[in-house]
């Protein structure tokens, strides 16, 4: 007897909308990140994309605890002779929350062309409207604090 594993018109995709008001930033990204790879789902398989696709919305109301507001520095190398670029977590949260939320997201998710495929099923936006009316997306509701 074989194992039978999902293909691809089998894999019934869902669409959530998470409202991000007042959550943790990190609470937040481990849960979404659970539902992007397909954890959630009962037809989980580890090498297929079985995931679900999450709209985040207020990405500029999440919180972060501690003193990550103060402390917490993104790097990145452009790949040229100093070219080590840094930016603040506050300046680069007030610039562009939505980055912030997803990449602390995709940084949760596999470093293969799977995980790339996981990260293609996010949207993250910054105030309360999203353009993804015409999938029908549930609301998700996290439990927060």
């Amino acid at each position: 007897m074989s194992t039978r594993f999902p293909g691809g018109q089998e894999i019934a995709r869902k669409w959530y909308v998470v409202d991000a008001s007042g959550q943790t930033l990190g609470r937040l990204a481990t849960r979404v990140a659970r539902i992007l790879t397909g954890k959630e789902s009962t037809q989980y398989t580890p090498f297929l994309d079985t995931g679900d696709h999450v709209i985040i919305i207020n990405a500029e109301k999440i919180r972060v605890t501690g003193m990550k507001s103060e402390q917490k520095v993104y790097r990145h190398y452009t790949g040229f002779p100093g070219g080590l670029r840094e930016e603040d977590f506050r300046k680069r949260f007030d610039r562009k929350p939505e980055l912030v939320v997803q990449e602390a997201i995709l940084g949760m998710l596999p470093k293969t062309k799977l995980g790339r495929s996981m990260g293609k099923k996010l949207k993250v936006y910054k105030g309360d409207k999203h353009d993804h009316q015409a999938q029908k997306p549930a609301a998700l509701a996290l439990a927060s604090k």
